[in-house]
């Protein structure tokens, strides 16, 4: 048989479509198909005409998982160890950002014959310094087998205000008032299908739909909190306990199995106070509604492809990429800044903004008593080497293989396994040779005979995983598995062992009675570890790595039109001295609007003329440091400025200047010590959330003219202990406001 591009297919079976749905940290109990009180009616309905699989695991974080997922390869071999955000440099091969050209994505396989390759939605298989507009490109999906493409690039978004890419540039949402990203993206899927079915309604397609759910912000329109009112007043504790006896009922945990207890560090339900339980309670149904407006677009994808009659010769794959996020500490969050940079927000300072829990204003994240609840039966969380990062909902939906679909399929798979299978169900054999480049070898295999026998072993004899030192072994249910303690050597780290065949939920650490298992199983660790390139172990998040073009730079120049600049991409101003120089033209009084804004309604700074006076502002947290000019900005051409001195590492005098005449200076306490922003950087706008709450938005351009913006970082007594605390954190407390999750 001969397709539309002249390619021969080998196979009747190459006319399958294949979609892959992607949730964020979504944890293994999360959907109503696996135990869940949260609606998920669509997802659901996948796995009533497909299969449920109880035992397939991941890697506990983001970018690990896609890049398995997409390659059929080990994380670590293809140089995805950890997020993407920064390439550690070529010390750290397993480290680099970005995948490698020897390890082909499934969208790179497919094109090869023919098939039609579209991605949706988080991409975050490229390092930071590489996602402006300028590129380099080499690591964006359309340079990595993906012919069309539209979503964000690094890790989260505002689901209101997102950062959009269409295909390699920059891109506005559409402007209306109900906009939320998961329907954007849902409808640009049913778009590119739709031009797909179109024109060559014979050419069979692939669709990679990876969705900003359910990673924080959860962000939600109100109605969705609403419809989970008074639904989570029992607390966790009750919540957690009905999830396992349904999780029974489903069949998809084994009868056996036993819930584990709590966390370390998680209350007791009963043991919070009234303000605690309100806002707890206020972050969980966000959560829910979340989940199932997300639901709501997978009912939309499902209802477009059965209108089309694709549905029936489709395959889906559904999954999670790690467990529930540990990421909103004990409390929630409301600020993902102050996450990133290790600062606790307390209940109460939250409790006066719980209306605006979900909302626009807002970046919300559950506390990690939901997040538990999120993994039961489990322990632990994302970024853990135990069951509550790694093992995820797997739906697998194939009406022309599966025999017995609705059922559940308890073989131990990997997210390496996943493309295998699809490529075995085409009758397809991964290239040797890519553009070049000789590739590595699968490392995943074929799931495809559980689709027909339900008792098939597992083709998967053995999978190790590690993440920043967390490290565990999987051989034939055995699990050996250790929770590293940032700066505590390798060798010292306490091994558990687990025999999941008869414990499922990992409860009993079985390590004193078979000492001997657990050494056997280290070394088989070593061994994978050596195999698949796990080597050298690092245990720090925030090292300092190679920064592409950034890498050295303290002078840069920006000029009016540029497009939105992510914060990875956009100059440090952290644990430094600083100056911004913007020369600017006005043709009279009325010239207003921002001349700089790095950040968004969480943090970051910005200088605007507003009323003909000059502003400075640096919100922190839950601190606004304001400079109103004491003059007016004069009419005609001036040189703004403001500079920044360094004092006692967190702090330091802000002054702002016109005609280098000084107009205004503020003592600022705290700055931030890692990241100003999750919101990037924008010249003459401030274009997706605003920093101040003085200017009007949308983006309050300014009616001028912007000659340039020169930003100059200034080496001082700071720069060395600067370079320290990137290399090691973990052994400086900075004025002990520093804390790493």
């Amino acid at each position: 048989m001969e397709n539309r591009t002249g390619l021969e297919d080998s196979s009747e079976e190459s006319a399958l479509n294949v979609i892959y749905i992607v949730l964020d940290d979504l944890g293994y109990s999360a959907l109503g198909c696996y135990g869940s009180e949260i609606e998920t009616p669509h997802i659901d309905s996948l796995a009533r005409n497909g299969l449920r699989y109880n035992n397939f695991t991941v890697t506990p974080l983001c970018s690990p998982t896609r890049a398995c997922l997409l390659t059929g390869r080990n994380c670590h071999s293809v140089g995805v160890g950890i997020v993407t955000e920064i390439d550690w440099g070529p010390e750290f091969p397993n480290k680099r950002g970005r995948i490698s050209d020897s390890a082909a994505t499934l969208a790179e396989m497919l094109k090869l014959h023919g098939i039609a390759t579209y991605m949706v939605g988080k991409w975050h298989l490229v390092p930071g310094h590489e996602t402006s507009s300028s590129g380099p490109f080499e690591n964006w999906p359309l340079s990595k087998g993906f012919q069309r493409y539209y979503g964000f690039l690094l890790g989260m978004t505002d689901q209101f205000a997102p950062d959009l890419v269409y295909d390699n540039h920059r891109a506005c949402k559409p402007y209306h008032s109900r906009y939320h990203l998961s329907e954007d993206l849902l409808n640009k899927s049913i778009e590119f299908l739709t031009d797909h079915i179109s024109i060559t309604p014979d050419r069979p397609f692939f669709l990679y739909l990876a969705f900003g759910a359910q990673h924080e912000p959860h962000q939600v329109p109100k109605e969705f909190i609403d419809k989970y009112e008074e639904v989570y007043d029992k607390g966790w504790d009750q919540i957690r306990e009905e999830r396992f006896q349904r999780q029974k009922e489903l069949g998809v945990i084994p009868p056996n199995t036993e819930l584990v207890g709590h966390n370390p560090g998680i209350k007791g339900w009963d043991e919070l106070t009234t303000k605690e339980k309100e806002l707890f309670i206020k972050f969980q149904q966000t959560y829910a509604g979340f989940l199932t407006h997300t639901d709501q677009q997978v009912g939309r994808l499902l209802e477009f492809l059965q209108s089309k009659n694709k549905l029936d010769n489709t395959i889906i794959v559904l999954l999670s990429d790690n467990g529930g996020s540990q990421e909103g500490g004990w409390n929630g969050s409301i600020n993902d800044t102050a996450y990133l940079n290790g600062i606790e927000e307390s209940v109460n300072s939250m409790f006066e903004k719980i209306d605006e829990i979900g909302g626009p204003k807002v970046s919300s994240n559950y506390p990690k008593g939901w997040a538990q609840v999120c993994n039961t039966p489990f322990k632990f969380y994302k970024q853990d080497t135990f069951y509550g990062g790694t093992h995820v909902p797997l739906i697998i939906h194939c009406p022309q293989n599966i025999r017995d679909p609705g059922s559940v399929r308890s073989q131990f798979y990997h997210a390496i396994d996943i493309t295998p299978t699809i490529l075995d169900l085409l009758n397809i054999e991964a290239p040797k040779e890519y553009e070049g480049v000789k590739q590595m070898p699968l490392h995943g295999v074929s799931m495809k005979d559980t689709f027909t026998e339900p008792y098939a072993p597992s083709k998967r004899k053995v999978q190790y995983f590690e993440m920043l030192g967390h490290r565990a072994i999987w051989q034939d249910g055995w699990v050996a598995v250790t929770y590293h303690e940032q700066g505590v050597p390798f060798a010292e780290d306490n091994w558990e062992l687990y025999n999941t065949n008869e414990d499922f939920s990992q409860k009993y650490n079985l390590a004193k009675v078979y000492p001997w298992k657990v050494k056997e199983l280290q070394g088989l660790w070593w061994e994978e570890a050596v195999k698949y390139g796990v080597l050298p172990l690092n245990d720090n998040p925030f090292r300092k790595g190679y920064e592409g073009l950034q890498e050295g730079r303290t002078l840069f120049t920006f000029y009016p039109n540029m497009a939105h600049l992510p914060t990875p991409a956009a100059p440090n101003l952290t644990l430094s001295s600083y100056s911004i120089t913007i020369p600017i033209y006005r043709t009279d009084k009325t010239n207003e609007g921002v001349l700089i804004a790095h950040g968004g309604h969480s943090s970051g700074y910005t200088i605007y003329i507003k009323d003909n006076y000059l502003f400075y502002e640096y919100y922190y947290v839950d601190t606004v440091y304001t400079i109103q000019s004491s003059t007016p900005v004069p009419v005609g051409y001036s040189i703004i400025q403001f500079d920044f001195i360094r004092k006692l590492i967190l702090q330091g005098t802000g002054i702002l200047s016109i005609n280098q005449q000084s107009v205004g200076s503020v003592f600022m306490t705290k700055t931030f010590p890692f990241f100003v922003s999750v919101e990037g950087l924008d010249v003459g706008r401030d274009r997706l959330t605003p920093v101040s709450t003085n200017y009007p938005v949308p983006e309050f351009p300014f009616s001028g003219q912007i000659e340039k913006v020169v930003i100059e970082v200034h080496e001082d007594e700071f720069s060395t202990l600067f370079n320290r605390i990137k290399e090691d954190p973990i052994s400086i407390n900075i004025n002990g406001t520093i804390r790493f999750l």
